[in-house]
Order: C-alpha cells, then sequence, then structure tokens
C-alpha cells in the first residue's frame, strides 16, 4: 500500500531588509543638518567662510529687494531652456544611432568628438557667432546637456535584449510597433539617467554661461560679488543653484518613478 505523503506547506515569503520599502528624509535631515554644523564649525574654526546666519540674512536682503527673485528666475529659465532643448535633441539622435547603423555612423565620430571638449572652452567661439544676448548663454548649456544625455540614450537602444524583440516580431509586430512597445519602454531608464546627469551639466555650466555679458542671473551675480570679495552673496549664489538643481532633480526621479513602475527595483 502506497505512503501519501501530505503536501509540505511553501516557507512564509519573507522580505528582505534591503528590499523594505523605507522613507530616507530622516537621514537626509540628518545629513543635511551635519553639513550645517560642519559648515559652521570650519567658519567658526577661522576658515575664511561666513557663517550660515550670515548667508541668510544676506539672502534675506536680497529677497527683500528683489534680486534674489530676478536672478533665480533668470538663471533658471536659462537651464530650464538649454535643458529641454539639449535633452530632446539627445533622445532624438541616441534613438537613431540605436536603432540604425548608418545614422550611428554618421553621428557617434562627431559626438565622440565634442564630447572630448568641455562646453566651456566652446565659450569664446560661441561669443563670436552667436553675440552676446540669450542665444549663447542657452547654447552652451544645451551643448553641456545634449553630450550628457545622447550616449546614455543610445545605450539604452543598444542594450534591448533580443529576445524581446524577436518574441514581438514572431507575434507580427512591424519595426514601428516593436520600436514603439518594446525599445521605447527599456530604454527608458537609460534616457532618465541620461538626464539626470544632463540637468546636473547644464547647472555646472550656468556660472561659466552667464560670463557672457549677462545682466542678471545667479552666476552673473556671483562674478560680481568676487570683485568686491562679498562672500555672503557668494554663498546666496551657491546655495541657491544647489537648492534649484536638487529640487529639479527630484521632480525629475519623481517623474521618472512614474514612467518606470514596471521596472524591477532593488
Amino acid at each position: 500500500m502506497a505512503v501519501v505523503t501530505p503536501p509540505v506547506p511553501a516557507p512564509a515569503r519573507t522580505t528582505s531588509p534591503a528590499r523594505r520599502p523605507r522613507s530616507l528624509l530622516p537621514l537626509n535631515l540628518v545629513s543635511v543638518a551635519a553639513g550645517v554644523g560642519l559648515w559652521w564649525a570650519l567658519a567658526a574654526a577661522g576658515l575664511q567662510f561666513p557663517t550660515p546666519a550670515e548667508v541668510a540674512v544676506q539672502a534675506g536682503r536680497m529677497a527683500a529687494d528683489g534680486t534674489l527673485l530676478d536672478d533665480a528666475v533668470a538663471s533658471l529659465l536659462r537651464v530650464l531652456t538649454g535643458f529641454v532643448l539639449g535633452s530632446a535633441a539627445a533622445i532624438v539622435v541616441g534613438f537613431l544611432m540605436g536603432w540604425y547603423a548608418v545614422a550611428r555612423g554618421l553621428f557617434e565620430p562627431w559626438i565622440q568628438f565634442f564630447r572630448t571638449i568641455p562646453p566651456l572652452a566652446m565659450l569664446p567661439l560661441v561669443l563670436v557667432l552667436l553675440g552676446i544676448d540669450e542665444t549663447p548663454k542657452v547654447f552652451v548649456i544645451f551643448l553641456a546637456a545634449f553630450l550628457s544625455c545622447v550616449i546614455s540614450t543610445y545605450q539604452g537602444v543598444v542594450s534591448v535584449e533580443r529576445t524581446l524583440i524577436n518574441a514581438a516580431r514572431v507575434l507580427g509586430a512591424g519595426d514601428a510597433t516593436v520600436f514603439a512597445r518594446v525599445v521605447v519602454p527599456a530604454s527608458t531608464p537609460f534616457i532618465l539617467v541620461g538626464m539626470r546627469v544632463g540637468l546636473g551639466a547644464a547647472w555646472a555650466t550656468l556660472v561659466a554661461a552667464e560670463l557672457l555679458a549677462a545682466q542678471e542671473g545667479l552666476g552673473h551675480r556671483m562674478q560680481t560679488a568676487q570683485l568686491y570679495y562679498d562672500l555672503p552673496t557668494i554663498f546666496v549664489g551657491i546655495v541657491s543653484i544647489g537648492v534649484l538643481g536638487l529640487l529639479m532633480d527630484r521632480a525629475l526621479l519623481l517623474g521618472g518613478n512614474r514612467l518606470t513602475r514596471w521596472q524591477e527595483t532593488r
């Protein structure tokens, strides 16, 4: 007589601590507090730093007379314009390079060539060719964002698993459907990483871009303050650029998380 062994219940699935969702906000607050405390300690130790209180007072003065708002808006518009145009162009060129071998052969040498040239090195040429209005400032930021994002987009397209593309073709999908339903979603995480890097490059280029005969902007204000050794104003500009860049990066990250909900997270 055969003995029937009762089925062994599967072990309860446990959630790894690394996968357990948790808020990083307390750690962020601790990190910020520690950074401000270190800044205060360095200023108290005799380094030529203004204290956080002095910077806050100067920021209040600049906010009261409207200088800080005008400069922040001017810089933000330049960065947004250059970043949006640069990212859009990078996505188009990156998809073309990844999808068509002909486009890859035509574009890749020039992209690699210009990637070795810092965008700031283009300032004299841009100034001569485009004048001293807003166009050269936006163009330099555009170039920084484009070169930072295009390679990531291209890498995303060529990294799409061939199995997914073949499976879509077996199911009868044409090139357009494969591109829209397989390649674009699979490349989105790479594109978002490239855009975040491009956003950082855009803000990093801002101060130099505003050297081109700018009348307002955070970079322009910092350059003017340098002439008078006005350290609190310089620090106000640094903190403002950092805060605006951080907020834009968080917004981009939040939008990216919504677009890639399907992606497995770790």
